[in-house]
């Protein structure tokens, strides 16, 4: 069985996992809820923290931004179930989906439901979201991917997919705003991400 040790301010707690490498899926939903969030990527496990108090202010500025932009047929939703293969499963920090898939998808969505995913990079999944998710989001023929870095005021980066891999991303800085169209029109500075509210 595998182990982790979830990093807290108390003393490491032991976390037994059912299953061994490579997981499946299968493996991964008999988890605990123990506050840490598991995703797999080609049966290895992936393991992040619960997330920091700017980071959840960050994804709920922006799902409000979705929501109010969003059309009837379309619906935002944080950390949703995404089940790629029997041995690759993500929590995007955001997806956009058809409204009717939510009414269908009783625990994860498969790609073709994905319109849109969003990670907001932290410093424990900085080269995940980069590079790991942005590959296997662009395998599954995700159609846009964003990729907000919080630490650069933030930005936001806009991924297009083309044939099987994502475009080079264009950057829309804080100061500035952001004006997309796809997977429905909404124009915000990245900055409001991160302010106070009032």
């Amino acid at each position: 069985m595998a182990t982790t040790e979830p990093t807290t301010g108390h003393a490491p707690e032991r976390t037994v996992l059912r299953g061994k490498p490579p997981f499946s899926v299968d493996d991964l939903l008999t988890f605990p809820d123990d506050g840490n969030r598991y995703e797999l990527f080609d049966g290895s496990l992936l393991v992040s923290p619960s997330p920091t108090p700017m980071h959840q202010r960050a994804l709920a500025r922006l799902l409000r931004l979705l929501e109010d932009a969003a059309p009837p047929e379309f619906e935002p939703l944080p950390e949703a179930n995404l089940g790629i293969g029997p041995r690759d499963f993500f929590i995007p920090d955001l997806v956009v989906v058809p409204t009717e898939a939510v009414e269908e998808t009783e625990l994860m969505f498969a790609p073709d439901d994905i319109l849109l995913a969003v990670e907001l990079v932290s410093p424990t999944t900085r080269k995940r979201d980069r590079h790991m998710k942005r590959s296997a989001y662009a395998a599954a023929g995700i159609p846009f991917y964003w990729r907000i870095e919080l630490a650069e005021g933030p930005c936001l980066y806009v991924h297009e997919l083309a044939d099987d891999e994502y475009k080079p991303a264009v950057k829309h800085e804080a100061g500035e705003t952001a004006r997309l169209v796809a997977p429905f029109e909404v124009g915000f500075d990245p900055a409001v991400l991160l302010r106070p509210r009032g």
